[in-house]
């Protein structure tokens, strides 16, 4: 038997997803007849409180006889329950300096910490994330951007739809310009951004034709692996090296300045890997990009002109090619660059990526935690009872006061 509680996300800005819709729930609970599930009521979640309801899950205020809490972003430290466990995104894997008094609380509190963000299979590739529908978001954003800074075309903005077949239907009304798009990355975001490619007729081609052809008609290359770095020694790419060592790699991407109107980036990126390009490298006279949506949003990171996340309601900044400051947005110049660095864009379609989330959670971690030995969940729990998991010991100075 196994009591499962959806907490309220109180986070600000508020997140309005959930990990587990009502249907979900109810189809877990027929599944499992030794599961149960109740909800905290909410008045933000994306899915009603009156939705649980009337799937038969019942609302509780007290989650206190919970065995499991499912959540979506960080628990604030004063409404960690002792002695459970939780799932939710902790962001404490890269000792976020922002989540250490998060940390500590888990360690004091003797909660089992199960990180989404952790859970992999052997080959250490993800099972759970929201970044299909950050890609998704993001592209739609990226390219709203361009039709407004250029009044070439007309998108709204996602979270002013119902859900993403209606953010489809509304690319059947525009037929895009000659743009060059560049995608980077190769992960659930890249494939997000992907699919609005195909549902925008944006032909895809190869890098080096990229280079080398203009077009007629909205095209985007999509790099990744060797087409977006090398090594520094001899301008080869092997996979495992590059994530064993990435200080060793440069990027290839300065080669798609000229070309390139829209970048849309969706890499993983730490301080061990090569930027895109530099700051300076905007100021370069064959400078063409006009918009950049940074998906994965680290500042002063892969895009050294992101200089800080923007929000759903402002979700674009200009930045002056002149001075690198900040300017006012949607200026049809080239003088600016547009970068649009939203880092919630999941919350623009909630139900959609919830409904995503929880369908991949249901098949592929909840029967594995309902089974109790579990590699993969033995390998996502940072803390328990107190003390740091093995996998997790490197967090040490981190963790322990």
């Amino acid at each position: 038997m196994a009591k499962i509680g959806l907490i309220r996300e109180r986070k600000t800005p508020a997140d309005n997803r959930v990990t587990l819709t009502p249907l979900q729930c109810k189809h877990i609970m027929t599944k499992y007849p030794g599961v149960q599930i109740v909800a905290e009521p909410s008045a933000t979640r994306c899915y009603k409180d009156d939705e649980y309801i009337a799937e038969g899950i019942p609302l509780s205020a007290d989650l206190s006889d919970c065995d499991i809490l499912l959540g979506v972003k960080e628990v604030p430290v004063e409404n960690l329950l002792p002695g459970k466990t939780y799932f939710f995104f902790s962001h404490t894997k890269k000792k976020q300096p922002h989540n250490q008094h998060l940390m500590h609380a888990l360690i004091e509190k003797r909660i089992r910490m199960i990180d989404y963000e952790c859970l992999t299979f052997k080959d250490e590739q993800r099972i759970l994330g929201f970044g299909l529908f950050a890609g998704i978001v993001g592209a739609h954003n990226g390219l709203l951007t361009y039709g407004k800074k250029f009044g070439a075309y007309t998108l709204p903005p996602a979270h002013t739809v119902d859900d993403f077949p209606a953010l489809i239907n509304t690319y059947r009304k525009n037929r895009l310009p000659a743009l060059k798009i560049a995608i980077t990355g190769s992960g659930r975001v890249a494939a997000g951004i992907v699919e609005v490619m195909t549902h925008l007729d944006i032909e895809s081609v190869e890098p080096e034709d990229y280079l080398t052809h203009q077009y007629d008609y909205p095209v985007y290359t999509h790099l990744k692996g060797s087409k977006l770095y090398a090594r520094k020694d001899n301008n080869l790419f092997f996979r495992d090296d590059f994530h064993a060592n990435p200080q060793m790699y440069k990027c290839l991407f300065t080669n798609y300045i000229s070309q390139t109107d829209i970048l849309m980036n969706g890499i993983y990126w730490d301080e061990h890997i090569a930027r895109l390009f530099e700051k300076k490298d905007i100021q370069r006279k064959d400078w063409r990009i006009s918009v950049i949506a940074d998906i994965t949003c680290d500042v002063d990171g892969s895009v050294p002109i992101n200089l800080g996340a923007s929000t759903i309601a402002e979700p674009v900044y200009g930045i002056r090619r002149s001075n690198f400051e900040k300017a006012p947005p949607y200026q049809n110049t080239m003088d600016t660059i547009d970068v649009m660095a939203v880092d919630n864009l999941p919350n623009e379609l909630p139900k959609d990526a919830s409904h995503y989330f929880g369908a991949h959670f249901e098949k592929y971690v909840l029967k594995e935690l309902l089974e109790g030995e579990s590699d993969i969940i033995r390998r996502a729990t940072i803390c328990e009872n107190g003390r740091l998991t093995q996998e997790f010991e490197y967090l040490a100075d981190y963790a322990y006061q």
